[in-house]
């Protein structure tokens, strides 16, 4: 197949789609690469991490591209969202964990429609969907992630990830091209190599010490309430593992310290990094060392030159402005 996009997917098993904010052609990317994939032989499912494929968005008001699914296709979602898609599929499965939305469906599509997905709402769960869809012989799983403090689940978990970027995500084309090698430098901090990365990735929410390639947990609950247990932080040593996500907080508390040059924080991938570029600077040009369970395999990025605001850049310009700071293929497959 002549498509350098599609080539860079068909060796994975999973592959995960994520959106830098929203309007930034998620949707329209995994249908591009959904259609493109029919010209394969692959068998195919699809989920999503949130929801994905209304008609409009609830945010801007705005009309949106929703999720087609050709014949053969497998995917995954909320009972309530089952109830409502436009396309003939018999179920395969039903989940005997229950959603807000209700139990999981895993259908095939007899005849080709719209769908509304929303899938699993953990990293866990995500993980297992993967697994299950392995063992029903379906080559590749497609994931529509998503960068948001509020979700529990990372996209990260997947053999691949394509990123989209584009002119929702500020009003010049210099900010756009600042946020988005800013989201590429997290995607590229380093893998903390240790033996307990299965247990790290499980681990409940929480600040941990890592000690001898054994874990401690520290009496704090969150990064967001470290400043009433200050005095616990180094307890066991100077690597501190944070499962849930990270903020200006902590980094410039630690960028204080007088030991800052002998401290690694180490977090379960870029998706629970909340911080600003300015504070993260600060913290790494002192010393400190912050690093990821799992570095996301980024495949490519594509853009939508395009905002519901009305800003219209041109395509070529933005990929090429962007190829200064983000060193993986960009497309826009609208053109």
């Amino acid at each position: 197949m002549d498509n350098d996009l599609i080539n860079r997917i068909l060796p994975l098993r999973s592959l995960s789609i994520v959106g830098m904010a929203k309007n930034t052609g998620k949707t329209v990317c995994l249908n591009y690469i959904l259609e493109h994939l029919k010209a394969t032989d692959k068998i195919i499912s699809v989920t999503s991490i949130g929801i994905d494929g209304e008609k409009t968005d609830l945010v801007t008001q705005t009309e949106k591209p929703e999720v087609t699914l050709s014949e053969g296709t497998y995917f995954v979602t909320s009972e309530y969202h089952y109830r409502q898609r436009r396309l003939l599929s018999e179920i395969c499965e039903l989940s005997e964990e229950t959603t807000s939305l209700g139990r999981l469906v895993t259908a095939r599509v007899l005849q080709e429609g719209k769908v509304i997905l929303s899938g699993p709402s953990s990293t866990n769960r995500i993980r297992d969907m993967i697994a299950r869809m392995k063992e029903m012989d379906i080559d590749l799983t497609i994931v529509d992630g998503a960068l948001s403090r509020k979700s529990p689940a990372s996209p990260a978990v997947t053999d691949g990830l394509v990123l989209t970027t584009g002119a929702a995500i500020a009003p010049d084309l210099n900010t756009i091209v600042s946020k988005t090698g800013f989201v590429f430098q997290l995607t590229q901090l380093p893998e903390y190599e240790t033996s307990m990365k299965d247990e790290l990735t499980q681990s409940a929410s929480g600040i941990y010490a890592i000690e001898n390639d054994e874990l401690h947990r520290l009496p704090i609950a969150s990064s967001l309430l470290f400043t009433k247990c200050k005095d616990k932080l180094f307890s066991h040593g100077n690597t501190l593992f944070v499962s849930g996500i990270i903020t200006d907080n902590m980094l410039d508390y630690l960028r204080m310290q007088p030991n800052i040059k002998d401290i690694t924080l180490v977090v379960k991938d870029f998706t629970k990094v909340f911080v600003t570029p300015f504070v993260l600077k600060g913290f790494m040009q002192k010393g400190g060392k912050l690093m990821v369970v799992k570095k996301p395999n980024l495949l490519a990025m594509c853009v939508n030159p395009t905002s519901p605001s009305g800003l219209k850049l041109d395509s070529l310009q933005l990929r090429e402005a962007l190829a200064t700071v983000v060193h993986v293929p960009i497309y826009d497959v609208r053109s």
